[in-house]
């Protein structure tokens, strides 16, 4: 730009570096988008984007401010708020980890698992399946344009440098781990109480006809039984992930409304 002294440029790229922190941690930490599948520079990239938006649209503290020790609250501040954002949806998004393990130990196919790259252990493969079976879900639904939308207002609710309060973003995120396993259960109840039937009938079975092996004849059937139960919930299950997309997303929105000082 003509005429623009060096220290402004620098003072430019200061208010900009600010603005990305909030997006960054939020990258970071959400479902889908802090994956390993995602390349840290598509990540970079969007963050640069979306702070490039913001300039001129968000207010920001006087430079006097970035250039002192009173940029460190300010910096803890961004770095917070986006983080318990991701790190929320991450934790309600993880009630089909644990209902996908609740599944496959029920019909023994805990088993058949697969290391997996996000978390770096081991997981149930009804479990990944069901992870991309959210995944596709929440971004059908236009769930990451709605988060953005929720992580861009959210500089209107928690001004930045004008101070939020962590406490109320603790107690969200302890709502939020139980409402984890409160979700993972209405979603695994209908096919571990079918299964639970099944090995009902089967121990009936091989108790009345005790030639009958529970090995040989049991487990084929627990297996086929589990095969057919996930074809046939797989349209409710849909519907279920985009209730659980839909709930992610408003406890999203109580959390950065949460945030603020003025709430």
């Amino acid at each position: 730009l003509p005429g623009l002294a060096l220290q402004a440029l620098m003072d430019q790229a200061l208010i900009f570096l600010i603005l990305t922190l909030r997006i960054g941690a939020f990258l970071l930490s959400a479902p889908f988008f802090g994956s390993r599948m995602v390349p840290l520079p598509v990540r970079i990239v969007f963050s640069v984007a979306l702070a490039a938006f913001l300039v001129g649209r968000v207010a920001v503290p006087t430079i006097d401010s970035l250039t002192t020790y009173r940029v460190l609250p300010i910096i803890a501040q961004e770095i917070a708020i986006g983080l318990s954002g991701g790190l929320l949806l991450t934790i309600l998004f993880a009630a089909v980890v644990l209902a996908g393990e609740k599944v496959a130990a029920t019909s023994g196919l805990s088993f058949a698992s697969h290391i997996d790259l996000n978390s770096g252990g081991q997981m149930p493969t009804v479990s990944q399946v069901f992870t991309l079976f959210l995944t596709i879900v929440f971004l059908s639904v236009n769930g990451h344009l709605v988060a953005f939308a929720m992580l861009i207002e959210s500089y209107n609710l928690a001004p930045i440098g004008e101070g939020i309060q962590y406490l109320q973003l603790l107690a969200i995120g302890e709502i939020a781990g139980g409402k984890m396993f409160v979700s993972a259960t209405h979603l695994m109840l209908p096919i571990v109480t079918a299964l639970f039937l099944v090995n009902i009938t089967i121990g009936v079975i091989t108790r009345s006809a005790p030639t009958l092996n529970l090995f040989s004849f049991g487990f084929p059937i627990t297996l086929l039984a589990v095969f057919l139960l996930l074809l046939l919930y797989a349209a409710p299950l849909g519907f279920a992930f985009r209730d659980l997309v839909t709930a992610a997303l408003d406890d999203l929105g109580n959390l950065l409304r949460g945030a603020s000082l003025g709430n």
